[in-house]
């Protein structure tokens, strides 16, 4: 197995797990004010980053254009009339999106080459371990937060298709 092939593996396998606990999410946890950030906008967090870390760098991301949330704010005020919402369904378009741009991405990276992100002073291999650690960082708080609950646990995905 490649570098790359190991690589799209494990994001296909993080993707899957975000999925399976954002689809298996009660809808009363969903939005629930009990959490500052709250269910949606931890996934559309962590989707926003692992899509924006995906591109060759900062200045050619090209924004999916479907629900429009700033995805890369965590602990923002998210109270009041005029807020939006990704709906579950927002969610798992966005993991679809995301699952159809991995292999192409992933194959198009010269994983020696810089980060990309000046922020970020690694190359494009520590890059994508980093991105990965990112999803199932957020893969896992909602986990947690489905298993103390609602006693909905996780399944563990080891290799992604």
């Amino acid at each position: 197995m490649s570098i790359k092939s190991g690589i799209i593996s494990q994001y296909h396998a993080s993707l899957a797990m975000l999925q399976q606990v954002v689809a298996d999410c009660p809808p009363e946890l969903w939005d629930s004010p009990d959490h500052k950030n709250r269910c949606w906008n931890v996934a559309a967090h962590a989707l926003f980053y692992a899509h924006f870390y995906l591109h060759p760098s900062a200045q050619e991301f090209k924004p999916w254009t479907g629900i429009h949330l700033d995805g890369r704010i965590l602990d923002h005020d998210i109270e009041g009339e005029d807020r939006q919402i990704a709906s579950q369904a927002d969610i798992l378009d966005f993991i679809e999106f995301l699952e159809g741009q991995v292999n192409p991405m992933v194959e198009a990276l010269d994983l020696d080459a810089e980060s990309g992100f000046d922020w970020l002073p690694f190359n494009k291999l520590e890059l994508q371990l980093y991105n990965i650690r990112h999803i199932m960082l957020h893969t896992g708080e909602l986990a947690e937060r489905l298993w103390q609950s609602a006693g909905i646990e996780a399944r563990w995905v080891g290799k992604g298709k």
